[in-house]
């Protein structure tokens, strides 16, 4: 797949609040689309390119429960395979391309919500980090994340995490761990790969009791 430039990206998109979803560079997500104005979205963005970027909301008090206060930092992704059911309900899969920050939210269209993106410091993003260039610990991270799943009677393939680069092992790790949302949005907003995985470690050290690194960024931003 080409490697987009800040060029191709859409300056309106459509956003996607879902709490404690995670979508990142590179990384698959799939989602069952079923309520009807985000199957509007769904339909008008495959008509358009495919956009769609996934945002948190930020537990902010709201005026309207139906469209909370969201955080400013989301993921834009675009559509790569979906199908529609007989009922207008949506299967589709979104790969991460770029994060983004929301420079302004615009009118609602049919129901859902648009913003007005900002991806200029995420730019770093369109490209994959080069082999090795995160200083990866691999196998403490592995290490620690085992501790941290096998305490939840989660499951990983961690004979394919082997063969992973580290994007994808890193930021897999990050979209498919349990952890709170706002966890979650630090995750998202870490400056690097090398800070999100060191985030990721020491969310999990919290979690499995271990003495988290002293360096790490906290929880929030």
């Amino acid at each position: 797949m080409d490697t987009p430039t800040l060029a191709d990206l859409p300056e309106i998109v459509p956003i996607f609040p879902l709490s404690g979803v995670l979508l990142l560079p590179r990384m698959p997500l799939p989602l069952h689309i079923f309520e009807p104005r985000y199957r509007a979205m769904t339909r008008d963005a495959l008509a358009d390119g495919g956009w769609i970027a996934m945002v948190q909301p930020s537990g902010a008090a709201a005026d309207d429960p139906m469209n909370p206060p969201v955080y400013p930092t989301a993921c834009l992704g675009r559509i790569v395979a979906h199908e529609e059911a007989e009922d207008g309900r949506y299967n589709i899969v979104l790969r991460g391309t770029c994060r983004l920050r929301i420079a302004e939210e615009l009118p609602p269209q049919d129901g859902y919500r648009r913003v007005r993106a900002d991806y200029a410091a995420f730019a770093g993003d369109l490209a994959p980090p080069a082999p090795g260039a995160s200083g990866l610990a691999r196998e403490a991270l592995i290490a620690t994340m085992q501790t941290y799943l096998d305490r939840r009677n989660l499951k990983a393939n961690w004979e394919e995490a082997a063969k992973a680069s580290d994007e994808q092992m890193v930021n897999s790790l990050a979209m498919a761990c349990p952890f709170a949302p706002r966890e979650k949005q630090a995750l998202l907003e870490a400056d690097d790969l090398a800070g999100r995985a060191q985030l990721l470690q020491a969310l999990a050290e919290l979690d499995t009791g271990g003495v988290a690194n002293d360096n790490a960024p906290p929880p929030m931003h």
